[in-house]
């Protein structure tokens, strides 16, 4: 889920316009006897699983340049005393986010799940901080986006090293093709970051940890049940995820704005293709 902690009223309009709207919220398994940086292997666990992961797309140096460049951003933030969790859409604006929304490293490999045209239309910085007690229970990104239909893969970039102890992402792999799962309100004392929560998540499957090293990415459909658990360490853990989609995807409440072309085009012109900033406005 991008948006993070809504207050109650505006999570429940939103949630009455979801129900509102006619969505395909089916996994439609991928199709490519070519790829050209995966391999059919990996599409098949992919279509299987519902995730990839380890996926190396920056060395060491650039993971640094990376992690550098979020430091900034962050300290900004915090400057401001913004949550750290509020850089979210920033690409628009921000030179070096951009950049990353179109890394070629990046691309190559969900066009080898999406096709030649891609379409990046969301981008979320998620940190947490050391001894961040908050969670983030199990849910579905796709039931919370306002689409006509489930397409998007997240690209979840490592900025730090994240494993179990620093509260890694988790995902219940296969849950993807099982459909929209039910939720309940979430109570304060599960001090959980979002507002909703899939209740006994783990009877569809064995939870695994996506321990990931700084540089490496996770690819996963937005229907695939995931969370986090808390960093109770003393290491920062931050991650930011890029969201990708093919073109015939139709945003419903204004979600096309913010996006980019990010590999060739829309030829319907429902995305927008935000030209590259020109400095670092965050």
């Amino acid at each position: 889920m991008d948006v993070e902690s809504p207050d109650t009223t505006t999570h429940k309009t939103h949630m009455e316009q979801l129900a509102s709207f006619d969505r395909d919220l089916t996994f439609v398994p991928v199709v490519n006897t070519r790829p050209q940086v995966l391999t059919p292997q990996q599409i098949d666990l992919y279509n299987e699983r519902g995730v990839l992961f380890p996926v190396t797309s920056f060395d060491h140096e650039a993971a640094a340049a990376n992690r550098a460049y979020f430091d900034a951003l962050i300290a900004n933030v915090q400057a401001t005393e913004k949550d750290v969790n509020s850089i979210h859409g920033h690409h628009v604006r921000c030179r070096g986010l951009y950049d990353l929304c179109v890394a070629p490293q990046i691309v190559a490999l969900v066009k080898d799940l999406l096709g030649p045209d891609v379409i990046c239309w969301g981008t979320h910085y998620f940190c947490k901080l050391a001894g961040d007690e908050k969670e983030v229970s199990w849910h579905q990104d796709g039931t919370y986006w306002p689409f006509d239909k489930s397409r998007t893969v997240t690209a979840w970039l490592a900025i730090d090293d994240s494993d179990t102890q620093n509260g890694a992402m988790r995902v219940i792999p296969s849950t993807h093709r099982m459909g929209a799962f039910t939720t309940r309100v979430s109570t304060d004392g599960e001090r959980n970051v979002l507002d909703d929560v899939v209740p006994d998540a783990q009877k569809y499957g064995e939870p695994v940890d996506l321990e990931l090293k700084a540089g490496q990415v996770s690819l996963h459909s937005d229907m695939l049940l995931h969370g986090s658990r808390p960093n109770r360490s003393d290491r920062r853990r931050c991650g930011l995820t890029l969201r990708y989609c093919p073109p015939d995807v139709r945003a419903l409440t204004g979600w096309n704005r913010g996006s980019i072309w990010a590999a060739g085009t829309d030829p319907s012109g429902h995305w927008a293709n935000v030209p590259r900033p020109t400095g670092e406005n965050p």
